[in-house]
């Protein structure tokens, strides 16, 4: 199957035209994309049983910080101990990413900004750090974050796209996430074709976020005849 990839620019139009023509809301994309991110732990981690496992969230306070926090809530629900940290103070964190830090607040899940969490052992970390609209290199706290986490033995699952990628070109930042596996949402990412980028996706899934098919035909985005998800709403790239 020929799946085709997009520029940043163009998953930016995908965005728009989702929330304002189709009046998907991006709370509606976040849950879909953090609920596949909790199946792909579960499934290619956990083996299917999260209980007792122990897992980091690392939240920004994007869209990606909010897909990650979803995915915090399923995956506590199914059995994990899940720590969550964030990378501003939590009254900063607003919009559909703070409505989902709202969310874990209520569920009691354990969370904090500058914490301590990373002495703890995990068995995966997950990586919502930053998205496809990173503007030069990490910095500050999650710049530490991802210093810490290449520094670590446990996997780590990026969302769409490794934290300190350029999604578009494939250029790396210093630092740069190396995931065990990234979860990219929608379509791929133009960046990802460069062999140098599987250092850092690793293994590359996509996932269904409920994109209208008539909406990439609007776009003039050629999709394959048998619709990508037809089997399952996770499919591999490499």
């Amino acid at each position: 199957m020929l799946i085709p990839y997009l520029t940043v620019d163009q998953m930016r139009l995908v965005d728009q035209l989702m929330t304002g023509k189709y009046k998907v809301s991006l709370l509606q994309m976040m849950e879909n994309a953090g609920r596949n991110l909790a199946l792909i732990a579960k499934r290619n981690f956990f083996k299917n049983n999260c209980e007792a496992k122990s897992v980091f969230v690392m939240a920004g306070p994007g869209g990606n910080g909010g897909g990650a926090m979803v995915a915090a809530r399923n995956l506590s629900n199914w059995g994990a101990n899940v720590d969550v940290v964030i990378v501003k103070e939590k009254v900063k964190y607003d919009g559909a990413a703070g409505q989902q830090l709202q969310i874990l607040d209520k569920m009691g899940l354990d969370f904090c900004y500058k914490c301590e969490f990373e002495s703890r052992k995990y068995d995966l970390v997950i990586d919502g750090l930053i998205g496809y609209s990173i503007q030069g290199t990490p910095k500050g706290i999650s710049k530490d974050l991802i210093n810490w986490a290449n520094s670590q033995p446990f996997p780590v699952l990026s969302l769409d796209v490794p934290s300190g990628m350029d999604a578009t070109t494939g250029k790396i930042y210093e630092p740069c996430i190396r995931a065990y596996a990234t979860l990219t949402l929608a379509l791929p990412k133009t960046g990802f074709q460069l062999r140098r980028s599987k250092f850092y996706t690793g293994e590359l899934f996509l996932c269904d976020i409920s994109v209208p098919l008539n909406l990439y035909e609007e776009l003039g985005i050629e999709m394959p005849e048998k619709p990508i998800f037809s089997e399952d709403e996770i499919v591999k790239i490499y």
